[in-house]
């Protein structure tokens, strides 16, 4: 009877490599984190590790929300990327009556949706879309906060900020926060006024203020005092 030929082996180097690997055995890392306020306080947040997906760290997140506390309770809110879903998350949990989520990556969208269903957040809606092309969409309903924190290899800042401004999504004395690389020069709308400003590491967030009738030009925000 002839002899079964044997199967080959791949080298520990090969075998090592993601690339050669099954793809039924391939799976996204998962990584998570905690909201730390509110009603889901404690609460557990699984996401993918993908590139550019970088949730806003603790500290960072107890500062902003410490920042929002007059401004959080019955407010609409928008998350231009979502990622991890930390703010919107936490938004709602402390008080926000609605958040809407966009991101593009299926992983994510999927992730973000199943939180939804196991916190019961009738108050969260997931959508897969790109931020611009939903900017660039009629405008419906106008966002008290609004939350702009693209992936920092994208720079894409001055471009949704722009079509935040000119597509009418802020309501009037609206809060945005803005999260970015310490050296990266922001050009943003006149009408958004710089209330907060700090630092954490390499990182500047900020908070603005939409103010439409305000016309004194706004200087361009390239730094933040530390943290």
């Amino acid at each position: 009877m002839p002899k079964r030929p044997k199967t080959p082996q791949l080298s520990p180097a090969v075998a090592r490599n993601p690339a050669n690997r099954s793809p039924k055995n391939s799976k996204i890392a998962q990584s998570s984190l905690r909201i730390i306020g509110g009603q889901w306080r404690g609460r557990k947040l699984s996401f993918p590790c993908i590139e550019g997906l970088r949730p806003t760290s603790d500290r960072i997140r107890e500062t902003l929300f410490n920042w929002l506390a007059d401004d959080l309770w019955q407010a609409r809110c928008l998350d231009l990327c979502a990622g991890s879903g930390a703010l919107g998350f936490e938004a709602v949990s402390r008080g926000a009556q609605f958040a809407l989520l966009l991101d593009t990556h299926p992983a994510v969208v999927q992730q973000l949706n199943e939180h939804c269903q196991l916190l019961k957040a009738d108050q969260i809606h997931v959508q897969r879309q790109d931020a611009l092309s939903f900017l660039h969409t009629a405008c419906r309903e106008t966002f008290n906060l609004v939350f702009l924190d693209p992936p920092f290899a994208h720079d894409m800042w001055q471009t949704l900020a722009a079509a935040l401004e000119c597509g009418g999504w802020l309501a009037p004395q609206a809060i945005i926060y803005v999260e970015a690389p310490v050296n990266q020069m922001l050009i943003l709308p006149t009408s958004w006024q710089l209330i907060k400003d700090k630092k954490a590491g390499q990182v500047a967030y900020r908070l603005y203020r939409h103010q439409p009738q305000h016309s004194q030009t706004q200087s361009p925000a390239s730094s933040g005092d530390s943290a």
